[in-house]
């Protein structure tokens, strides 16, 4: 790796930057959200289905019609109030069903978003590829381990498209962070320490069950699918990142989140071993996963990966990624990337006041022509700030890539390969903990060591 001094690291992110200059080393990047002038053809339009219409599945929606040439013509859901209030937001001319087969018989569909829960994603996702449809798949992409070489091999097999929405990896700030580290912004990379904190009841998956909530208004053997057959529980059905049953956790809903942002930004494909410890802390609403979760893991590049999510947090919600190298940090959080440059001292300094004086005579002498003082600005460091646009949505930037690959079938920027490593390096700390014992990881085979 090549050694960048103060200056040429400033020129280097200088010439990074799309952005203009703010203020003392701060710098706006620019929006990457504009769309051509031209209008879409009709017949280059692309038509989607929503599978699962819940909190995260209507959000996506919402953004994905918004990229140029995305109309939404059908929605599935097992909750008769979601598919009524599909329509009051996208009209009663939408499709709906309880029942995603119906959809995906439709030729008018070209691509799918799926918004299920957890376990729901290998089987909705291997339908719609055999099926013909692309699929935008909500993170985390599996469930159990052997989900992930199936919808590989069903992507392949039928050559469609499956992009897994962990947007952060189509984000200006992350693709801006990939391009410092690369440059050598900070050095060496060392450590890499990620944090997710909430302190609110929907932070903590506590949503609210709607009161007409009933067998009669909810499928729930179709929610249900492989998952243990119990009673009707609406608490399970609305909130089921609370169980095994149905979610990961909080590894599959924020560590990997964290973990795709590594892996982008450092090119990895994951970590070789891991470890982690977590506990019900507050929640102890019924919930059997832990509400507070720390791991820890080694990467063969030469860096370790430390986690934390804690719902229990009495401070401010907020995530974030510190990268740390041998020459300064790169954090991304607050809408920005900030880059503090601390250089090395290039002198190994010195410690001799129990010597004779003779001794630290001679020794100061040789130290001064062997080490000479660098009066030069490169010694200074400094910092580099580069802050997103007022109202960035990455997710909009992770659809506009899905669609354009649509069109073009070149790659997506988050296939079913890395989806599988970076939810398979997540689902570790839930291995971990459940085993009570370090967990190995072949990153590149993708399997369990």
């Amino acid at each position: 790796m090549h050694e960048l001094n103060r200056r040429s690291f400033l020129r280097v992110a200088g010439a990074a930057s799309a952005g203009t200059l703010l203020g003392p080393r701060m710098h706006a990047l620019a929006a990457m959200q504009s769309e051509p002038g031209k209008p879409v053809a009709a017949n280059d339009h692309i038509q989607i289905a929503l599978i699962g219409a819940g909190g995260q599945g209507q959000f996506d929606t919402k953004v994905a019609v918004q990229v140029p040439g995305v109309k939404l013509v059908a929605v599935a859901d097992c909750y008769n109030g979601r598919l009524e209030h599909s329509k009051e937001i996208w009209g009663n001319d939408i499709f709906t069903t309880r029942d995603y087969s119906e959809i995906l018989a439709r030729k008018d569909i070209d691509a799918v978003i799926i918004g299920t829960p957890d376990h729901w994603h290998k089987q909705a996702s291997v339908d719609a590829m055999n099926a013909g449809k692309d699929v935008y798949c909500e993170k985390p992409m599996i469930h159990l381990y052997k989900d992930g070489p199936e919808m590989i091999e069903t992507s392949r097999k039928t050559n469609r498209i499956l992009q897994v929405g962990s947007q952060r990896v189509s984000s200006l700030l992350y693709i801006k962070a990939k391009e410092l580290l690369e440059a050598g912004a900070i050095g060496k990379l060392n450590m890499v320490t990620a944090r997710w904190d909430r302190n609110s009841a929907m932070g903590a998956w506590s949503y609210t069950v709607p009161s007409d909530a009933s067998p009669e208004t909810c499928d729930w053997p179709r929610f249900l699918g492989t998952a243990p057959k119990i009673a009707f529980n609406p608490e399970h059905f609305f909130q089921w990142r609370k169980w095994k049953a149905y979610g990961s956790g909080v590894a599959g809903d924020l560590f990997v989140h964290l973990f795709s942002g590594t892996h982008f930004i450092t090119g990895s494909h994951g970590p070789m071993r891991g470890m982690a410890t977590g506990a019900l802390r507050f929640w102890n609403d019924g919930r059997d996963v832990p509400d507070v979760m720390l791991g820890l893991f080694d990467y063969k590049e030469g860096f370790n990966l430390s986690l934390r999510v804690n719902f229990v947090d009495g401070g401010e919600e907020s995530e974030g990624l510190i990268f740390t190298g041998s020459e300064g940090t790169m954090e991304i959080g607050g809408g920005a990337v900030t880059v503090s440059r601390v250089p090395r001292e290039k002198a190994p300094g010195y410690m001799i006041d129990t010597f004779t004086e003779a001794m630290q005579k001679s020794f100061l002498a040789d130290y001064a022509v062997k080490y000479p003082a660098h009066t030069g600005s490169d010694a200074l460091g400094g910092s580099e700030k580069y802050v997103a646009p007022h109202g960035y949505l990455d997710s909009y930037d992770h659809f506009k890539n899905f669609f354009g690959s649509v069109r073009s079938r070149k790659p997506v920027v988050e296939d079913a390969v890395f989806g599988f490593r970076a939810a398979g390096a997540a689902l570790l700390s839930n291995l971990s903990i459940e085993k009570g014992e370090v967990i190995k990881w072949d990153p590149d085979a993708m399997k369990l060591a």
